[in-house]
C-alpha cells in the first residue's frame, strides 16, 4: 500500500491548489515583441492525433491565433510514451518558435531518470491548461461484465485472463495508478501497451481488450455515442456527471490516485519578451470562450485546470516529488 503522506502531494495539488493569475486577459494583452511572429510557430504534440493531447494542442493553437495574433503547425511526434518527441524540441533554436504541449509523463519520465531534462528547470512552462482524473471504461454493449463488481467477478473466475488497453511506458501515471489499484485489491489484469490513442481505443471497441483506462474528457464522443461505458473513477468523490459509477476508495483501494495534466512549454533560453508574450497568450487563449467550451465539453471543468508560469512550477515539482515517493515504495526507477 502505498504511503497516503508521500503519495497524496500531485493528486491534491492539482485538486485544491489555486495559482494566482498573473498573465494578461485577451483584452490587456501586449504587442508581440518586436520581429517575432513573422512566420508560423510550431507546436509539438508528443502523441498521436486524435487523443487527448492533440485535441487540447489544436485547441490552444486555435485560441491563441485568435488572441495574439499568432500562426501555429501542430506536428504529431508520437512514440516513447511521450519522450520521443522531446530530442526534437531540444534540437530546436531558443526563439520561441517552437512551443511543445506535453502531459505528466514528462514529469514522471523525469523523476523516474529516463529523461535528463527537468520540465520545471529546462524548460519553461507558459501554463497548464488541462487538469483531470482517470476511469476505467467498458464497451457500452458487454456483456459479460456491466458495472464493476461484475467485472471483478470477472477478472476472480479468470485468472490473468482479464486485459486493459493501456500506456507502455513503465512509471507512467497509467501503470502506476493501475499497480495501487492492483495492488490495494489483489488482482490482476494485463496491461496491453498502445501508445496511440486510436489504437487503444479501436483495441476496446473491437474486443481486442475487456477493459480502457483514460481520461473522460478523451473519450468524450465514445461516451455520447454509448460505444464506451465507465465502471471505476480515480478520485475521491464521485463528479456529479458520473454519479453513478464508483470510485477507487468507494470499492477498497485506499490510494490517493494520480492525476492527469497537459501544459505547454518553451526552450529555458528563450528571450523573456517573447516567453511572457507566449504566456500571456496561453491565458488569454485559455479564457477564450471557445476554449472554455472545448474545456467544459471535455470534462476538464471540474477541476481548477490552470496555471500561470509560478503555478506550473509548483505542480511539477510537488509531482517531481510525489513520484519519486512512489517509485521508492514500488521498486522501481533508478
Amino acid at each position: 500500500m502505498i504511503n497516503k503522506t508521500t503519495a497524496c502531494g500531485l493528486a491534491i495539488g492539482a485538486l485544491l491548489f489555486s495559482a494566482a493569475s498573473h498573465g494578461l486577459s485577451a483584452s490587456e494583452l501586449s504587442e508581440k515583441p518586436a520581429g517575432f511572429g513573422l512566420r508560423p510557430l510550431t507546436m509539438i504534440v508528443p502523441f498521436g492525433a486524435g487523443g487527448g493531447s492533440d485535441q487540447l494542442a489544436r485547441s490552444m493553437a486555435k485560441a491563441m491565433e485568435e488572441v495574439a495574433g499568432l500562426n501555429f503547425q501542430v506536428v504529431n511526434k508520437p512514440g516513447g510514451g511521450g519522450t520521443a518527441a522531446i530530442p526534437d524540441f531540444m534540437l530546436s533554436p531558443a526563439d520561441g518558435y517552437t512551443v511543445m504541449e506535453h502531459i505528466d509523463n514528462a514529469i514522471s519520465a523525469y523523476a523516474k531518470g529516463d529523461i535528463r531534462e527537468n520540465p520545471a528547470e529546462d524548460w519553461t512552462p507558459l501554463c497548464m491548461t488541462q487538469i483531470t482524473f482517470s476511469q476505467i471504461y467498458i464497451r457500452g454493449d458487454e456483456d459479460r461484465f456491466t458495472d464493476w463488481k461484475s467485472f471483478m467477478e470477472f477478472v476472480k473466475a479468470n485468472p490473468g485472463q482479464a486485459s486493459m488497453a493501456n500506456l507502455g511506458k513503465v512509471g507512467s501515471m497509467e501503470l502506476v495508478v493501475m499497480s495501487q489499484l492492483q495492488n490495494a485489491l489483489g488482482v490482476k489484469v494485463k496491461q496491453i501497451a498502445f501508445d496511440k490513442p486510436a489504437e487503444r481505443y479501436g483495441a476496446l471497441i473491437g474486443g481486442h481488450v475487456d477493459v480502457l483506462f483514460e481520461q473522460p474528457g478523451d473519450v468524450r464522443s465514445f461516451l455520447d455515442s454509448g460505444q464506451m461505458k465507465p465502471i471505476l473513477t480515480f478520485l475521491d468523490e464521485r463528479p456529479e456527471v458520473f454519479a453513478d459509477t464508483p470510485t477507487h476508495k468507494e470499492v477498497g483501494a485506499d490510494f490517493e490516485a494520480l492525476t492527469r495534466f497537459r501544459g505547454f512549454y518553451v526552450k529555458r533560453d528563450v528571450p523573456k519578451d517573447r516567453t511572457e508574450f507566449l504566456a500571456a497568450a496561453c491565458k488569454a487563449g485559455f479564457e477564450t470562450e471557445g476554449f472554455q467550451a472545448f474545456n467544459e465539453k471535455k470534462f476538464m471543468n471540474l477541476i481548477n485546470s490552470y496555471r500561470d508560469t509560478e503555478g506550473s512550477v509548483k505542480l511539477i515539482n510537488d509531482a517531481v516529488q510525489t513520484y519519486r515517493a512512489v517509485y521508492k515504495e514500488l521498486g522501481i526507477g533508478k
